[in-house]
């Protein structure tokens, strides 16, 4: 089965434009379950620029799909997720400066600290994912942790100048998938996915879980979140037929 997770952050993001109460993301996640998202994905930030402490409070108790909390190396957010407990928890790199992530976690350079972050999520019943770039060194880093999956940063593929670049970036992809899933680590990959470009991502070998955010977000804009959930849906299920 592929799933699918549907990142909310850009739902608060508009709310936190205005600094009220609306559009809220707790009610974009029932609208997404409603059109077949199979999680919800969130990313609690230090700097807390769009997702909430309370929304992450609120859909612990009120998501009815896998609830996934994507978290830097902070000790404050880190001590939200072991208490919120999660069904998973993805570990992204964070800079206040970026717009959006950037790029995977350098887990060769910093497996000491995530390994305790690991080991404290695991010790309170959540299943870990590190966000990687498509290196081996990386996926090899992740096998020494002892994660339950490794999620693959798309953004090189998605931004790809070129017909020629996007098939070099999709090979990277489908390389560092084997090695993943012959180590026995669960296959997951995101971040600048769309309808146009999703269904090769959604056809590597093995693929479990793709977590598309902005994409969904800005199509809801204007047909609805439930509509446009059961749109990636059916762009994703068309690279297994």
């Amino acid at each position: 089965m592929l799933r699918l997770g549907v990142n909310i952050d850009h739902v608060a993001t508009l709310r936190q434009a205005r600094g009220g109460r609306e559009p809220d993301p707790v009610w974009a996640a029932v609208l997404a379950e409603l059109g077949g998202a199979d999680v919800i994905t969130i990313h609690l930030r230090e700097d807390r620029r769009h997702i909430q402490d309370r929304d992450v409070r609120v859909l612990k108790e009120t998501c009815r799909v896998r609830l996934n909390l994507e978290i830097a190396l902070d000790p404050g957010v880190l001590a939200i997720a072991t208490e919120i407990r999660p069904g998973q928890a993805t570990f992204v790199p964070e800079r206040r400066q970026e717009r959006t992530t950037e790029g995977g976690l350098d887990a060769v350079a910093d497996l000491a600290r995530l390994a305790d972050a690991v080991g404290r999520c695991k010790d309170a019943g959540i299943e870990v994912a590190l966000f990687l770039d498509a290196d081996l060194a990386q996926v090899d880093a992740a096998v020494r942790l002892g994660v339950h999956a490794v999620e693959f940063h798309t953004g090189r593929y998605a931004d790809a100048a070129t017909p020629q670049e996007m098939e070099a970036e999709l090979e990277a992809l489908r390389r560092a998938a084997r090695a993943t899933v012959d180590a026995g680590l669960e296959l997951h990959a995101g971040h600048g996915l769309n309808y146009q470009n999703v269904a090769p991502i959604a056809g590597i070998e093995s693929m479990r879980e793709l977590n598309i955010g902005h994409a969904i977000v800005s199509r809801a804009v204007s047909i609805g979140m439930t509509q446009a959930v059961r749109e990636m849906k059916q762009a994703m299920e068309l690279a297994l037929r």
